[in-house]
């Protein structure tokens, strides 16, 4: 939530797990955006094809028209000159350069906008988010329901088959309801997952101090 508006451009992410609301929050600050008269242009991987190739859409139906882009330097080629605030939705399937493209942006004095899964299925840091989470003036992480035991779901559980993914899966496998789930820590599962084994040890760990 913008609690206060900095000097200059910002940074805003809008990050959690998938069915928690991230792009019905972009949505919704982009059209106040326009309400306020500003000048908005969003981008969508072309990878992110699973409700429409050329809107940014969320899982319950809200959509708003987004440039279909391949690299995220494309956003600077297509940055128009009255564009004061730029929104980029599902960041992590950018390449790293998606930091760089936001920093510059901001740096010129716009608002961005930027939504992500901070965790990928294996419940791991995706991509370049944590790079724009430490970026960014504003993080909001939100939380989906757990469909497992109704907590508060921070996790997303990819499943095949009905089945747990094993850890060694393709990290990217855009997909919506029939291949994920929400879930929370205690119920997401990760076959396959390795253990450190520092950690299987009591106590501190040796290098810790």
């Amino acid at each position: 939530m913008l609690y206060f508006q900095p000097r200059g451009g910002w940074i805003e992410v809008i990050c959690g797990s998938m069915f928690s609301g991230k792009t019905e929050e972009l949505i919704r600050r982009v059209r106040r955006a326009e309400i306020a008269r500003q000048h908005v242009q969003a981008f969508k991987a072309r990878l992110d094809d699973r409700y429409s190739a050329s809107q940014v859409a969320s899982h319950d139906g809200l959509q708003y028209y987004a440039e279909v882009i391949e690299r995220a330097a494309e956003i600077l080629e297509r940055l128009r000159p009255e564009t004061n605030v730029v929104a980029i939705d599902e960041a992590q399937f950018f390449d790293w350069a998606v930091a760089d493209v936001a920093r510059v942006l901001a740096d010129r004095g716009l608002r961005v906008i930027i939504t992500g899964l901070d965790l990928d299925f294996r419940g791991e840091p995706f991509g370049p988010m944590p790079l724009l989470m430490a970026e960014a003036e504003m993080v909001d992480k939100l939380h989906a329901i757990c469909v497992v035991c109704g907590a508060a779901a921070s996790r997303t559980q990819r499943l095949i088959n009905g089945e747990p993914a094993n850890y060694s899966d393709p990290i990217i496998l855009v997909g919506a309801s029939e291949v994920y789930e929400a879930r929370c820590r205690d119920c997401h599962k990760v076959p396959g997952r390795p253990v450190v084994e520092w950690l299987q040890v009591k106590g501190p760990r040796p290098d810790s101090f």
